[in-house]
């Protein structure tokens, strides 16, 4: 009996080539910014939820300095002017879950970082599936290893690592198409009400934050 290939939105290449063989799997959309701990702290755990609850996770690269231009500018505020005791609490809170998760998160040297071309280069990864390797390299060079990830001899370390071609990786972030492509991401998340990363939807319901995990879990249940 002849193949028959399953229609689109049904396969699920995202979670590692595996084909998703349940057309009701639930859409579990995940808005990330590797330039956020918080970011890196729930990509640690999103495939592990994805895989559990057998729903279909698509990856949403995006520059979180859109968000905060143009619907959250009280993030800057807060960074100029921060409530002290809040600060020091932030600080432990961030490690305790870097701790728990059991990934290092330090204090990169260049804080707040331009992610834009790691994030564009997220696409490009996403076409040869490696989008899932890519950005853990990024998330782990950036709040792991202090490296700045703005710079191209960091990217292209991580290009290398991953196996990427480096001349089709920088052709492409550069190139009109891929920026389009983050800021449409940025635009979609907008006009849906998010205002951070990291923001995940089940089928449209909004959750924001690492800690809402247990939410998304039970989203997923219903």
């Amino acid at each position: 009996m002849p193949s028959r290939r399953l229609p689109r939105g049904i396969e699920s290449w995202e979670m590692g080539g595996r084909v998703g063989a349940i057309a009701m799997a639930k859409k579990l959309e995940f808005f990330y910014d590797c330039s956020s701990p918080w970011t890196y702290l729930a990509f640690t755990k999103i495939e592990e939820v994805a895989k559990r609850h057998n729903a279909n996770l698509i990856w949403k690269p995006i520059l979180v300095g859109g968000l905060f231009n143009t619907v959250n500018p009280s993030v800057y505020e807060s960074r100029e002017k921060p409530v002290k005791v809040k600060a020091r609490y932030y600080t432990k809170d961030l490690q305790d879950w870097a701790n728990f998760y059991k990934i290092k998160i330090g204090n990169p040297t260049v804080f707040p970082v331009n992610s834009v071309k790691a994030m564009r280069g997220a696409f490009v990864a996403h076409e040869h599936q490696k989008i899932s390797s890519y950005s853990r390299r990024v998330f782990e060079s950036y709040w792991g290893d202090n490296r700045d990830i703005s710079q191209d001899d960091v990217l292209r370390e991580i290009v290398r690592a991953v196996g990427l071609d480096e001349k089709e990786y920088f052709e492409k972030i550069n190139s009109q198409p891929y920026k389009d492509m983050l800021r449409t991401n940025v635009e979609d998340l907008i006009q849906r009400g998010g205002f951070g990363s990291p923001t995940i939807f089940v089928e449209g319901s909004m959750f924001f934050g690492n800690d809402r995990l247990p939410l998304v879990e039970w989203e997923l249940d219903k």
